[in-house]
């Protein structure tokens, strides 16, 4: 087997969890700024 069919394969999870990570991240931080929202909406 060759040894580009690695490559692409380790680059290829490299990217896709290189995307889960962010969108993950970006869900967690949209969670956190609405729960700001309402501790700020309390006083």
């Amino acid at each position: 087997m060759n040894q580009w069919a690695f490559v692409i394969a380790a680059y290829a999870v490299t990217a896709i969890g290189t995307g889960l990570v962010s969108i993950l991240g970006w869900r967690a931080m949209r969670s956190a700024e609405r729960a700001a929202e309402k501790l700020s909406d309390r006083s």
